[in-house]
């Protein structure tokens, strides 16, 4: 077997996929929720309730678009014609999930859940072929952390763009009127989003191509798949990271209008974010790349932890300091995800050689459910979390006891849950030496799998 190296070009137009993914889902994890409670009218309590119960909808729809990514056979392979065949329906879910319909408050309350489940389950569509996409353009660990490390910071760059003008387009399409400013704002994101869906595609290709395997059902799949002891770790680790980022994301929103008193400053914050990022995502890399991975990643998910707790001890209106931390939490934060998505990528080969089953499609489907499942619990605790201290959206002022849970929301929780990962880490086995021994028995693999067909061609004309 040998090791498959990317173009700049063809990483490039991978992360372009998810730089449009984001122009969708960041929009998502910064605005949903304030726009669910601030402008379209639900209660914090419903908003969190329905954050959480759509997830039992994806409970069971990732699994199974896994399975059927796996067993998917085109002319343009096994998961990339995803990438044409779902995103007009992606860029039009982002649409639908920001409008606002004239229907009474029953009505408003199941359009709600209609659209939300919508636009997860075309995520779910696009998003699982996507991500394991990235096992089937190249064989080799060092390269996969690459190619995420390009993914990420175009996808933070996707972030960036929406930081920046989703809330400048809703005024200038609003003109006043709020609710058709989101509508129009999301369209154009989602139109965006279409366009770089198809920018992938063209521009990607599919090589490593794994040999027919048993056919079995998407459950017995599922139940491989969890007696694999590395993946369950993976699975963890993504629940509790989502909840922990969500947490933040969701609440920057509630900080800056109602914490720091400076709602003129949210696009700014977010911007200045993003930026940090895109920074974190295009050093891990060449910075991290040859060390042993679990050992980064749990130095690093501590020191997020850190200074995310950090800020909560900072005045408010200490701006620069505000933004210092912001900054560098963004740069460290995120130098973190480009290793934690190859690692699911070393979960696969890690699967191939435990049960000679590629499940590549499930693997990362399943991952996503933990990240939607994090997300949930995340968007759930910060509605609960704001009705349990008397949040009144839309409000001109809140309670002090609403205002120091919002900067807890912000600060201090969701760092006990990044710190928390390097504990479960630490059952994390993968490194350096192990992956390279499950390079070495794929490539046996591999060679023994060709070995055998001029035996059997023989055979056939004899």
């Amino acid at each position: 077997m040998s090791t498959i190296k990317l173009s700049v070009k063809e990483k490039i137009a991978y992360g372009l996929g998810d730089t449009g993914c984001n122009f969708v889902w960041q929009t998502v994890m910064l605005f949903l929720a304030y726009f669910y409670t601030d402008i379209y009218g639900l209660s914090p309590a419903h908003m969190g309730t329905m954050f959480l119960l759509v997830r039992f909808i994806d409970a069971v729809t990732d699994p199974l678009m896994g399975s059927v990514v796996d067993r998917t056979k085109s002319k343009h392979g096994r998961y990339r014609p995803y990438l044409l065949w779902m995103a007009v329906p992606f860029g039009i879910a982002c649409m639908l999930a920001f409008f606002t319909p004239d229907l009474g408050e029953t009505g408003k309350i199941v359009y709600a859940y209609a659209s939300y489940i919508f636009l997860t389950l075309m995520y779910t569509a696009i998003n699982v072929p996507y991500c394991a996409m990235a096992n089937a353009m190249t064989d080799d660990s060092q390269e996969r952390t690459s190619l995420q490390s390009y993914r990420f910071a175009l996808s933070t760059a996707g972030g960036l763009v929406v930081a920046m003008v989703a809330l400048p387009l809703v005024d200038v399409i609003g003109q006043g009127d709020v609710q058709k400013g989101y509508l129009g704002a999301m369209a154009i994101m989602g139109l965006g989003a279409i366009a770089l869906f198809f920018v992938s595609f063209a521009n990607t290709r599919e090589r490593v191509v794994h040999e027919e395997e048993d056919k079995q059902s998407v459950l017995e799949d599922l139940k491989l798949l969890m007696k694999n002891n590395q993946w369950r770790i993976l699975f963890i680790v993504n629940t509790v990271l989502l909840t922990g980022v969500v947490l933040k994301a969701a609440s920057t929103m509630y900080y800056v209008n109602s914490v720091m008193g400076r709602p003129d400053l949210a696009t700014t914050l977010m911007v200045v974010g993003m930026l940090a990022n895109i920074v974190g995502a295009i050093f891990s890399a060449p910075v991290l790349g040859k060390y042993d991975k679990p050992k980064v990643y749990r130095a690093l998910i501590i020191a997020s932890g850190f200074l995310s707790a950090l800020l909560y001890l900072v005045d408010p209106s200490n701006i620069a300091m505000v933004f210092a931390l912001v900054i560098l939490l963004g740069v460290v934060q995120m130098s973190t995800t480009p290793i934690l998505w190859s690692m699911m990528s070393d979960v696969v080969d890690y699967e191939k050689t435990r049960s000679n089953r590629s499940l590549s499609g499930m693997v990362f489907s399943t991952n996503l459910f933990a990240i939607k499942l994090g997300i949930a619990l995340g968007g759930a605790g910060v509605g609960w979390i704001l009705a349990w201290f008397g949040y009144q959206g839309g409000a001109e002022t809140q309670t002090p006891e609403a205002i120091n849970a919002i900067n807890l929301l912000f600060t201090v929780i969701p760092g006990i849950f990044f710190a928390s990962l390097a504990v479960i880490m630490m059952f994390y086995k993968l490194d350096n030496q192990k992956l390279d021994q499950i390079k070495a028995m794929l490539a046996l693999d591999a060679k023994e799998q060709e070995d055998r067909k001029p035996l059997a061609h023989n055979a056939e004309l004899g």
